[in-house]
């Protein structure tokens, strides 16, 4: 298959094509004006619309690229919001700790007023045994800190409990709600004895028993029960509750008492630890 050469146009006749039309154009021009008009009128009709129609494009495409960039810059600005507002939530959740932290110290201290015979300690809750109940806990001090066992426990109007294991860093504590726990108390006008059995059944109801009273012990509705001074591991005077309940019992020689409890063993978190024990104290 041949192939053939390509013919190129000489300049030459280029030059004299486009004289030519430069010629008959420039002759137009001089004689027929309306020609032209007519020209530019046919141009307008066609060119204007089509330089309107781009521009109403540049100007839609101009409007999206801001209304992205008003979006962009909107969910930047959100984000930052959000940030801001989660750091603002932490900050309160830490101002609100803080005031929890401090009501407990206050409460504490005026706690500490109470006895003010005795030496004490504050000390926070870490760790719990049971669930729903402080019936047994660990706190953050022990034998570095004069912590030892049989250290009796209060937490805001009383009694919450003792130490049943220390060691160097840290103490294990039995509250008095506990189903293992026996409280030798003093109740009445006259200080009449009585055993305050824990039990985390009867303290979901409200209340613990006071049992073993004197039936002709002088005891009312409302009357405080504090730890008696025979007592062999909890010292005098702490207060354990108050008589809510008096019941006869059937041996017509004794009556138990219903105890609503000083201390609230649905939510601990610092605690005050008496230092001294029973049998360090002469009374």
């Amino acid at each position: 298959m041949k192939i053939r050469p390509k013919k190129d146009i000489s300049p030459r006749y280029l030059f004299l094509g486009l004289s030519i039309m430069c010629i008959v154009l420039l002759g137009l021009s001089v004689f027929s004006d309306s020609f032209l008009q007519k020209t530019r009128s046919l141009f307008g009709k066609i060119i204007t619309p089509m330089q309107e129609g781009m521009s109403n494009i540049g100007e839609w495409v101009e409007d999206r690229f801001e209304v992205f960039g008003d979006v962009r810059e909107l969910r930047e600005e959100n984000e930052e919001l959000k940030k801001k507002n989660r750091e603002l939530e932490d900050q309160i959740a830490k101002s609100q700790a803080e005031l929890t932290e401090l009501a407990d110290l206050r409460s504490l201290y005026s706690l500490d007023q109470l006895y003010p015979e005795y030496h004490t300690t504050a000390a926070r809750i870490f760790s719990v045994d049971s669930s729903g109940w402080f019936n047994e806990f660990y706190i953050n001090k022990g034998l570095n800190d004069g912590i030892y066992e049989d250290c009796n426990v209060l937490y805001e109007g009383g009694l919450l409990g003792i130490v049943i294991e220390s060691y160097d860093s840290y103490s294990r504590v039995r509250a008095i709600v506990d189903d293992r726990s026996k409280v030798t108390g003093a109740i009445g006008q006259n200080g009449a004895l009585c055993t305050v059995e824990g039990s985390l059944s009867t303290y979901k109801n409200g209340y613990l028993l006071a049992t073993d009273i004197d039936k002709d012990a002088k005891v009312t509705i409302g009357d405080r029960v504090i730890t008696s001074n025979v007592s062999d591991r909890f010292l005098y005077g702490l207060t354990i509750g108050y008589v809510s309940e008096l019941i006869p019992d059937p041996n017509n020689l004794t009556m138990t008492a219903h105890i609503r409890t000083a201390v609230d063993f649905s939510e601990v978190r610092n605690v005050l630890v008496i230092m001294d024990r029973k049998q360090e104290v002469t009374y």
